[in-house]
């Protein structure tokens, strides 16, 4: 909690100093999962978080044992009593949301929560498959994450793309266009919630942020088919630069402003300390 509070103050901080770069920095109050969070620790969050204009982010209803556990708990399901404790917003961002009831949709969308749906995660877990186009129909801004699974956003594109046909036994759900809407429109919207300028936009005033593609396609690209390009034609092998804020991070797939080998070795190092201590347990 005392993490939270520290970094979420340095970054207003930074931004008030105008300090360089600074409106890259951004920040939530993290609260892990409903299930590992008593109604006394909701309370003190909610209470170290007041001035502070943030949301929460938090797990929610990933597994089957997340709404029993409420319900045996709190008498409550897991959106309804984040709502009743005051924790969804528009600026809170939640995870998972594979067992929402009609009644906790309704409460996100009421109260303007975003949330990340997680395909390979969920599926890795066995946790099940997230209702996502019943959420996007409630008017639920509905985005796409991977909950630490791999960094490769493109394959989680098109795990999406394939997981809601398999699940519902029906090809025509979860085309790629809906899937562009996850991936590109609707994160853009949720990063507002932690940038104060527009990102993901080619436009005055947005962060340049942009990545070049080493892809040549052996049919035409179009705007009636560019989504299944994307998805199926490119993965992150195929990126050769990489801008953010107008700077060059990578040309040519070289990393510029960092020793990969070096990072490499450390965290390789690292790691075995962090299996020796298990090993210790």
């Amino acid at each position: 909690m005392a993490e939270n509070v520290r970094w979420l103050k340095k970054v207003r901080a930074l931004r008030a100093q105008n300090y360089p770069d600074a409106d890259r920095l951004g920040a939530s109050f993290g609260l892990h999962a409903a299930f590992t969070v008593s109604d006394r620790t909701l309370e003190q969050c909610l209470s170290a978080a007041s001035g502070l204009d943030t949301g929460f982010h938090i797990h929610l209803a990933e597994d089957k044992a997340d709404e029993q556990y409420s319900l045996q708990h709190y008498n409550m399901r897991v959106a309804e009593r984040l709502e009743d404790r005051g924790i969804l917003g528009p600026k809170t961002l939640v995870a998972h949301g594979v067992h929402l009831d009609a009644f906790e949709m309704n409460a996100l969308k009421l109260s303007k929560t975003k949330l990340s749906h997680q395909p390979r995660s969920n599926m890795n877990n066995g946790v099940g498959v997230a209702p996502v186009e019943t959420m996007l129909k409630k008017g639920i801004t509905v985005g796409l994450g991977n909950d630490g699974f791999s960094n490769n956003m493109f394959t989680e594109m098109a795990v999406a793309y394939l997981l809601h046909k398999s699940h519902q036994g029906d090809p025509r759900v979860m085309p790629a266009d809906t899937v562009m809407e996850l991936a590109y429109n609707n994160n853009a919207k949720i990063a507002d919630i932690f940038f104060p300028k527009p990102v993901a936009a080619l436009q005055p005033g947005a962060y340049a942020d942009i990545i070049l593609l080493d892809y040549h396609p052996f049919t035409w690209m179009t705007d009636g088919n560019y989504p299944w390009h994307i998805i199926f034609g490119v993965d992150g092998s195929r990126v050769t630069h990489t801008i953010a804020a107008g700077k060059l991070l990578m040309k040519d797939r070289e990393l510029l402003t960092m020793d990969e080998e070096a990072i490499a070795a450390r965290a390789k190092a690292l790691s075995d300390k962090v299996w020796n201590r298990v090993a210790e347990l």
